[in-house]
């Protein structure tokens, strides 16, 4: 039961720093500090959205429509931080 909950966990943390990384090149993208056209921008950029993109649309459907702003990360993150909370308060022996 322990390695599950300790696979869980490390899943949880790559999700977070998909996130994290998410919405920082975001970012950096709209104020064009990186460029698309680059390659390996690109590249990056693709998959990370290929992959938060699915987890991203479920929690939008349950969210207001916001003009200019995605609530669905910050979301995202406290849903996880919630989790971890849960987690290491109920399964880790002290």
């Amino acid at each position: 039961m322990n390695s599950l909950i300790q696979i869980i966990s490390a899943l949880l943390n790559i999700i977070t720093w998909l996130v994290i990384i998410d919405v920082v090149m975001s970012l950096l993208i709209q104020f064009r500090i990186l460029d698309q056209r680059n390659q390996i921008v690109s590249q990056i950029w693709l998959s990370i959205k290929n992959v938060m993109e699915p987890i991203y649309s479920r929690i939008r459907s349950f969210l207001p429509n916001t003009i200019g702003f995605d609530l669905a990360p910050a979301v995202l993150l406290f849903g996880i931080f919630a989790i971890q909370v849960i987690i290491k308060n109920n399964f880790y022996q002290y």
